[in-house]
């Protein structure tokens, strides 16, 4: 199911929203000042939105909040920053090749993991990153930061929650792997699938068990000196990387 917020990131804070003005590479649909608000960054917002010919309203703070979701960092300012790469799942599956690899986040909360897994992601040149509206952070200001910006032009793949995601990848055709420290199949041996989607769990809580009871195959990341396992972003990194790996090799 579609959703109004699948094509937008919304930006709030002064700052944040100056910045994304700024920025050549990132194109800002319309930004939102409450009403009454004064000082020289707002001065500078106007101008710059004036200047790009971008569309700025005053609305009241109540709009403003709504619209963030966070009163307390908002500073009575928002913009819609468009996402060229973003989009539903379902849009994104129509267009999807013979072979693709992409992670499924499956209720990982912290905004700097978030972060640190689309610029990973992105930059091993993975097909997709499933982020579920519901159960993760907002692709705001926190996770746009821990991704050093390349949050505006990750694959990001929108839908409502990671079972919905799941049971829309393996109807396309993909192999659900989900990451186990028990598991036989070893991430650096394991042959992987044409369409091939990894599942990233909660940061202690791990996969949900509706998720985990779809997934077709276990995989392991080898680990030396006792330790147990890695920080999600970390495994992400380590995932999306193999798969560049392969696909230099494959080339």
């Amino acid at each position: 199911m579609k959703h109004p917020r699948d094509r937008y990131i919304t930006v709030y804070g002064r700052n944040p929203v100056l910045e994304a003005l700024e920025d050549a590479s990132v194109t800002v649909d319309k930004v939102l000042l409450a009403r009454g608000l004064r000082g020289p960054v707002i001065k500078a917002i106007a101008r710059a939105a004036k200047t790009q010919k971008i569309q700025l309203t005053r609305v009241d703070t109540a709009q403003i909040n709504r619209i963030s979701r966070n009163s307390r960092q908002d500073q009575g300012v928002v913009a819609d920053v468009i996402a060229p790469r973003m989009g539903s799942l379902t849009d994104q599956l129509d267009g999807v090749g013979e072979s693709a690899a992409v992670l499924l986040l499956d209720g990982i909360t912290t905004p700097g993991n978030v972060g640190m897994i689309l610029r990973s992601a992105t930059a091993a040149g993975l097909d997709g990153i499933v982020l579920p509206r519901h159960g993760s952070p907002e692709v705001g200001p926190q996770v746009i930061k821990a991704s050093a910006g390349v949050a505006f032009k990750a694959p990001i793949w929108r839908t409502a929650t990671a079972l919905e995601g799941a049971e829309a990848l393996k109807a396309a055709g993909f192999t659900l792997v989900g990451l186990a420290g028990e598991a036989t199949a070893d991430l650096f041996d394991a042959p992987f699938p044409d369409r091939v989607a990894f599942v990233l769990g909660n940061e202690t809580a791990g996969m949900s068990d509706e998720v985990r009871a779809l997934l077709d195959a276990p995989m392991r990341i080898p680990m030396a000196a006792g330790v147990e396992s890695l920080n999600v972003a970390a495994a992400a990194t380590v995932l999306a990387f193999e798969v560049q790996r392969r696909r230099r090799k494959n080339a």
